[in-house]
């Protein structure tokens, strides 16, 4: 039986409502319109900052809302493609995110192409993970999480982190990721008609922007081509009607095949980041987040 929340919000997609299509300077206005517009969940508190350079949010629970905020904290990267998207566009997701974990969100601003193409988005995540630990944060306390894009970013910027002489986060979190920017996966064909959200033409047109002439089978662009060794345990969601549901199959594949702790949770007739979706039409979105917390209390110290 098809979910009706899920037909519904294919009916607002089809009809251009939630998401029109368009160049990248009308996708950005209108995905601030409509995912901007979200409020802010009651119980927490948003304090701007800067990180690495670039502006951020905290997010956490309020201080009369009982929930102690403890030391843990989770560095958010939003989606979008790369190129569209903000803090703005995710702060009700990283506000939500930050009550079901009932600790700390920082929501980072990372750079967009095309006017700042790859690796500018790696660099600042790398960045603001770098200060972090500056200002005295416990890796061991510390997760990377992020959706669609920001899914990817997260694993790639865990490449770059490994790579350099900082000590590892303690975990990662990859909502519907988009890890392979060559588009070249079954489920670009076997889920094109489910998916209301995501098409070829529109991530191939992203995938030009951020890449500015680079190969998209660069590991730290497409970590679906990446050596996953060395990585913090890894949780990875992702909608059964998706196209963007064997890039998170090929990073699971991936992150066994390097020996990382990882696991695939696939959510039957859910659409791409559907965590994202307010729990009143899409109750889902909320057992999702929760499902997060948990990993994330196993594996925050």
């Amino acid at each position: 039986m098809a979910n009706a929340h899920i037909e519904l919000i294919r009916e607002l997609f089809a009809a251009g409502i939630m998401m029109p299509s368009g160049t990248i300077a009308e996708q950005r206005k209108a995905m601030e319109l409509s995912s901007g517009a979200l409020p802010v969940p009651d119980g927490v508190t948003v304090t701007p900052t800067n990180l690495g350079g670039r502006p951020a949010e905290w997010l956490g629970p309020a201080i009369d809302s009982g929930i102690d905020a403890g030391d843990s904290l989770v560095l958010y990267l939003h989606g979008g493609g790369y190129c569209i998207g903000s803090i703005s566009t995710h702060r009700n997701l990283a506000g939500r995110l930050a009550l079901a974990c009932g600790g700390r969100v920082v929501n980072l601003e990372y750079r967009l192409a095309p006017e700042h193409p790859f690796p500018a988005a790696i660099d600042d995540v790398v960045a603001a993970y770098a200060e972090l630990i500056e200002l005295g944060h416990d890796p061991a306390c510390i997760a990377i999480a992020g959706d669609s894009a920001g899914g990817g970013l997260t694993v790639t910027a865990l490449l770059a982190i490994r790579d350099s002489t900082m000590v590892m986060p303690a975990a990662g979190v990859c909502l519907s990721p988009w890890t392979d920017l060559t588009q070249s996966a079954s489920t670009w064909t076997t889920r094109a008609d489910a998916d209301p959200v995501v098409t070829k033409a529109g991530l191939d047109m992203m995938a030009a922007a951020y890449l500015d002439g680079g190969s998209a089978t660069d590991p730290l662009a497409s970590p679906a081509f990446a050596d996953l060794t060395g990585l913090p345990p890894l949780l990875v969601q992702v909608g059964e009607a998706e196209v963007l549901l064997d890039d998170s199959v090929g990073l699971r594949n991936a992150a066994l095949a390097a020996g990382v702790d990882v696991t695939l949770d696939v959510w039957a007739d859910m659409i791409h980041v559907f965590q994202a979706f307010p729990p009143g039409m899409l109750p889902e979105s909320d057992a999702g987040l929760a499902r997060i917390a948990a990993f994330l209390d196993r594996h925050l110290g």
